[in-house]
């Protein structure tokens, strides 16, 4: 019991009263005091959901927000920071606004991340996907705009992102106005890498959720295409002064010459993705392939060469399907009547501000955003008390765990790398179930499982 304890941040009881306590705040209540408790237990859940994942331990987290319903909240919560982020704090930037301290601005771009990375971590469950219910479209579309605005940054911009800093380092080392800029920036671009994650998940889950959500990532915004424009930029890739980096858990690092044409966890994303939206039955009877569709879609062909089938032996099948396509006409999309649903979230937000963007940043910036020096001092604690990373860390370099008893695990898929095993036993039992994700994301190796 005390080992158990002591990979815990939270306490099941715990975390159910985090939960259970979650509501929907609007743009005027961020930085408040209440809003601050909602970003305490968002962060601490998004710690331990981390370690319950990481360790393959009860992921009691997840099964809290499914049953409380708390799934649409935190949506609700990530468009309402990022609308936020788009009015209030270019409204800052314009305002050449000098603090005392930035970590109270850094700690609501922040939140951005940490929801999105929560998110990033429960969403790989069907009944996760399925309790987002309406706000499913709203988070479609967030993936979306994250994606686009991925896809459209400047070589410039790229060159300002480095690796976000993480709350810790924020508070020990605070930054002027100037360079949180920069690290809005490089938090931005961590949280578009997730998107693609949480966007992945959905295409996973596609069947079980309305017809809506298909119609509107197929046909509204033809999310077939923006993964082959997603291909073809490659944005967590850096080349230059001969050497390649690779964004990779969060960290831009170089990648030795024998790496460099294996795939990052990313990238095997995209690829899931994208096998998702062309394969899948329910896919393939709505998506219209137009001319320009199907041209575009072709360009994968130039993209699936021998290295990557012995990553990926699951593309064989799609590369039979492009050759087909390539040589006959697309079949026609099958037209259902389909009442589409639209995202009302972020909308609602943006109605219920409209004409008082101004004023709410000048209100922010006299009650919440320029602290005197008690108050800062206050905060500092809170602050501490909240990111306890240090024992996240140590969590998190334990043993691994058994993917089917539990206990301390030696073995790894030696396919995949991502599966542990205590014995052979454990490892042939699992296999069935761990065959297919096996082959998606399977990196070569020279050794045989």
């Amino acid at each position: 019991m005390q080992a158990e304890q002591a990979t815990r941040v939270l306490m099941p009881v715990e975390a159910e009263a985090y939960v259970e306590a979650l509501e929907i705040l609007t743009i005027k209540d961020i930085g408040t005091d209440r809003w601050l408790k909602q970003h305490e237990y968002i962060e601490k859940l998004n710690m331990q959901a981390i370690i319950s994942a990481s360790t393959n331990e009860d992921e009691f987290v997840k099964e809290f927000l499914v049953s409380y319903d708390k799934i649409p909240v935190l949506i609700h919560e990530l468009l309402t920071v990022e609308v936020w982020t788009q009015k209030i704090f270019s409204l800052l930037v314009r305002m050449d606004f000098q603090p005392s301290s930035t970590i109270p601005v850094y700690t609501v771009l922040y939140h951005e991340a940490t929801i999105i990375n929560l998110l990033e971590t429960i969403m790989y469950h069907k009944d996760t996907c399925e309790s987002a219910e309406d706000t499913m479209l709203d988070l479609l579309d967030y993936c979306y705009r994250k994606i686009v605005d991925l896809i459209a940054r400047s070589p410039e911009d790229e060159e300002d992102v480095e690796t976000p800093p993480n709350i810790r380092e924020f508070v020990e080392h605070p930054t002027t106005f100037e360079d949180l800029k920069k690290q809005q920036r490089a938090l931005d671009f961590d949280v578009a890498v997730k998107a693609v994650t949480i966007l992945r998940y959905i295409t996973d889950h596609l069947d079980s959720l309305p017809l809506s959500t298909t119609h509107r990532l197929l046909n509204t915004h033809n999310i077939p295409i923006l993964l082959v424009q997603l291909m073809e930029n490659c944005p967590w890739t850096r080349e230059g002064a001969g050497r390649l980096r690779k964004y990779v858990d969060g960290k831009w690092q170089d990648v030795p010459p024998e790496d460099r044409m294996r795939l990052t966890k990313i990238e095997g994303q995209v690829w899931i993705a994208l096998y998702n939206v062309l394969m899948g039955p329910s896919c393939q009877q709505k998506y219209e392939y137009n001319d320009y569709n199907k041209n575009q879609v072709l360009k994968v062909r130039g993209y699936l060469h021998e290295v990557l089938l012995d990553q990926f032996p699951h593309l064989a099948e799609l590369q039979r399907y492009l050759e087909h396509l390539s040589m006959m006409e697309a079949p026609a999309a099958r037209k259902d009547l389909v009442l589409e649903q639209v995202p009302e979230v972020r909308e609602r937000i943006l109605q219920e501000n409209k004409g008082k963007w101004q004023a709410l940043a000048k209100h922010q910036v006299k009650t919440v955003f320029n602290p005197s020096t008690e108050q800062l001092k206050e905060l500092s604690k809170r602050w501490a008390m909240t990111y306890n990373l240090d024992l996240l860390e140590s969590m998190l370099v334990d043993p691994p765990k058994c993917a089917v008893c539990g206990e301390p695990a030696s073995k790894r898929c030696s396919r995949c790398q991502n599966e542990w095993y205590c014995r052979r036993e454990c490892q042939v039992n699992h296999w069935p179930k761990h065959k297919k994700a096996c082959e998606l994301m399977a990196a070569p190796k020279s050794g045989q499982s």
